[in-house]
């Protein structure tokens, strides 16, 4: 059996809200039908009012996929392609949400529009004061629990200064032990505290071909680079696409530290789908939510994956939150299951010798 891939999962009341302002006649789509939807997400209202002009970024593969699957066009723009219309969903976190804000004016015709919609728990009200500080003022509707808020400058309303300033918050900066990540990422700005339980407890004797499934900026595969000299290859595997510059700068610095040779690959890829290659090991912290939701069939598929991937003596090495009971999936697809260490509400554990 093959790991199915997720669908992402429903989207929330903010899609709806995004389109409320052309239902109530406040706004009307383009002439032209060319329309930039940054972090688009798949709905049943975007079908409906998609045409073939309309562009959508996505850069989280499970969501990119299902847009590709709704019909949509997905990618990206060029640098300096312009749109009468940007639509946004701008993400919880406000760095990331600000860059974004700065990104879809970039891309912004003059005289477009730039709209946003955000649920009132997920900082609605600071996004809607975010493009105002960008653009001077800006219009808003509420409804569905969310704000919907929209601007038209003119090229002397934008505050061209901090404009340049928001949008360097999203390349990728120096946090902590000389690792670069980016705002928005899983545990973007520290060493995750799993992660680096799972480090500590991985054996020195790693070699071969290792995998790092749901790696985030590259931190647990940098540690393994790190401290498993006979390790002749890693493979990095990442749904979120805005992780893999600061991985690759990450690995980068690891490789030049270790003093040993070794090939390094990053993948952007939805692990639930399998995996292309096999493996002596691997090592994962593997996600257990989408969003805020609780979803930790993730990480069973994520476990099904590996066990699809090692070669049949080969080891798989996870960190997980206590409770998550992980046990039954592995018991079933490896020989020998063992918990290395209980600790701080995780628990790692080993999993040796695929079943066949």
């Amino acid at each position: 059996m093959t790991a199915a891939g997720f669908f992402a999962a429903a989207p929330d009341a903010a899609l709806a809200a995004l389109f409320v302002p052309f239902e109530s006649s406040e706004l009307q789509l383009p002439a032209d039908g060319r329309v930039l939807f940054l972090r688009a997400r798949a709905g049943v209202r975007l079908r409906e009012m998609a045409q073939p002009g309309w562009l959508c970024e996505q850069s989280f593969m499970p969501f990119a996929d299902e847009l590709a699957r709704n019909g949509m066009r997905v990618g990206e723009p060029g640098v300096d392609e312009k749109f009468p219309l940007v639509l946004v969903l701008p993400p919880r976190q406000r760095d990331e949400a600000r860059a974004l804000f700065a990104r879809a004016l970039r891309h912004m015709a003059p005289g477009g529009i730039v709209l946003a919609a955000m649920p009132n728990a997920e900082g609605a009200k600071s996004g809607e004061a975010d493009l105002a500080r960008l653009t001077g003022a800006v219009q808003r509707q509420s409804k569905h629990k969310c704000r919907v808020f929209w601007s038209m400058p003119n090229a002397a309303d934008i505050d061209q200064a901090l404009l340049a300033e928001w949008l360097a918050l999203d390349a990728p900066r120096a946090i902590v032990d000389g690792y670069v990540s980016r705002p928005g990422l899983f545990a973007w700005d520290r060493i995750d505290r799993a992660s680096a339980l799972l480090a500590a407890h991985l054996p020195g004797d790693l070699h071969g071909r290792v995998a790092d499934l749901g790696a985030g900026y590259g931190y647990l595969a940098s540690q393994i680079i790190a401290r498993c000299p006979n390790v002749s290859a890693i493979d990095l595997y990442e749904a979120e696409a805005r992780a893999l510059e600061a991985a690759r700068i990450n690995l980068a610095r690891a490789q030049r530290e270790c003093g040993h040779e070794l090939a390094v690959a990053v993948h952007w890829h939805d692990v639930t789908r399998g995996l292309p290659q096999r493996y002596d090991a691997i090592a994962s912290n593997p996600p257990f939510h989408q969003g805020r939701a609780d979803l930790p069939e993730l990480g069973r598929a994520f476990i099904i994956s590996a066990a699809e991937a090692l070669q049949p003596d080969g080891r798989l090495f996870i960190v997980a939150n206590r409770h998550l009971p992980y046990e039954a999936v592995l018991t079933a697809r490896f020989r020998d299951v063992r918990t290395l260490v209980t600790q701080e509400g995780f628990k790692v554990i080993e999993a040796v010798g695929v079943k066949q």
